[in-house]
């Protein structure tokens, strides 16, 4: 059950990273301000190293993780490239990122409930995601 749960929650976090980084990207290019830039760029960089860390431990579990859903992917692809079309603005992007930071949180948690067996290395991995989640979107909040 442990490493059931285990497994569950990381390729959960995997997806969830996947979608971050791709979220950020799609966006960075349309920033004007420098500062909020950097933010993004900083937030990017965290993902990434979780990232790693969580490839690491699926990998101890010969598990290849988990691609974003493509439905979701793709709606937020969509609603980015919209909302960006109807306003290339620094207030976009951190709505835009205030809105999927929102959601990663709160599925995320929902995760660590469901997943409540899963060792302590996962869970603590999930909170820093979760975390990190919640300061990029505390952080950009001046330019709403």
């Amino acid at each position: 059950m442990i490493e059931h749960d285990t497994v569950r929650l990381l390729r959960e976090c995997d997806a969830g990273i996947k979608m971050g980084i791709t979220s950020i990207d799609d966006v960075l290019s349309h920033t004007q301000s420098e500062d909020l830039q950097k933010k993004l760029k900083c937030c990017k960089e965290a993902h990434e190293q979780l990232q790693t860390r969580v490839q690491q431990l699926l990998g101890n579990y010969q598990d290849e993780g988990k691609d974003p859903n493509p439905i979701a992917k793709g709606m937020s692809w969509m609603k980015t490239n919209m909302k960006l079309g109807m306003a290339d603005s620094d207030a976009t992007i951190a709505d835009l990122m205030t809105d999927g930071c929102n959601m990663g949180v709160k599925s995320l948690n929902r995760y660590l409930n469901q997943y409540k067996a899963a060792d302590e290395v996962s869970k603590d991995i999930t909170k820093r995601l979760i975390h990190l989640e919640q300061q990029l979107a505390t952080d950009i909040r001046i330019y709403l």
